[in-house]
């Protein structure tokens, strides 16, 4: 499998991944646990932002943020369709770089001025295990609520995915 093949795999994950999530937030009542909703909005708009800044890096673009987070809480609509076109941005983004442009560095910023370099490869995979950790952090979350977090593994979406895979298992 190539590296872009890999990528491209992993974001797709990502994209299924946060959207069952978003899901999930959106069952949590407002009056029963809106400080858990809260957070939970908050963590998944702080992966946005970070999504974007990165995005904003990849292509040479100034991103306008001054922090990991924005000031206003979106709401959970608002959330869903923001990080759905920007999981949509990723894919289409490694739809159309080659291949050999993800060894490139690139110099950059964080929100804090410090300065940063990493490769586009890099980048891409700080950003999907970025999403990956809050998507934990907020599992955790349901968990502790007693909420069955999704089932949002690599393994199970590459299942759902393509369910022919669990036939061919059964061949062997």
């Amino acid at each position: 499998m190539s590296e872009i093949s890999l990528l491209r795999t992993l974001f797709r994950y990502q994209a299924w991944a946060n959207g069952d999530l978003l899901d999930s937030i959106g069952r949590l009542h407002v009056a029963h646990h809106g400080k858990e909703r809260h957070t939970a909005i908050r963590l998944m708009n702080h992966s946005l932002v970070v999504a974007r800044i990165f995005a904003a890096h990849l292509t040479g673009r100034e991103h306008g943020y001054i922090d990991d987070n924005t000031a206003e809480t979106p709401s959970l609509p608002e959330l869903h369709a923001a990080l759905t076109a920007s999981d949509h941005w990723y894919l289409e983004y490694l739809e159309t770089i080659s291949p050999g442009l993800l060894s490139e560095a690139l110099p950059f910023a964080f929100t804090d001025g410090d300065r940063g370099c990493m490769t586009r490869q890099e980048m891409l995979l700080h950003v999907a295990t970025h999403g990956g950790y809050h998507r934990g952090e907020i599992g955790r979350l349901l968990a502790q609520l007693s909420i069955t977090p999704p089932w949002d593994t690599l393994a199970v979406h590459l299942h759902r995915a393509a369910p022919s895979r669990r036939l061919a298992a059964a061949a062997e």
